[in-house]
């Protein structure tokens, strides 16, 4: 009876390590989908930025040229 019920503590503790770890990595996870969010709402700010300053300078360009 020692040994059944030792493999069913066992397989529990099994269980409970692995839902913290799925926890874990969740949590990450959604941390980095957040990383990544604002980075990319960064990079579509620098890329608007980008544009405007290509408007200016090929303005800037025509108004010089004969």
């Amino acid at each position: 009876m020692l040994w059944p019920m030792l493999a069913i503590a066992l397989g529990f503790l099994g269980v409970a390590v692995l839902s913290v770890l799925a926890l874990r990595v969740w949590l990450e996870v959604r941390r980095l989908s957040g990383q990544v969010a604002d980075a990319s709402r960064r990079i579509t700010d620098a890329s608007g930025d980008l544009e405007r300053a290509a408007a200016d300078l090929a303005r800037a360009g025509n108004a010089v040229r004969p």
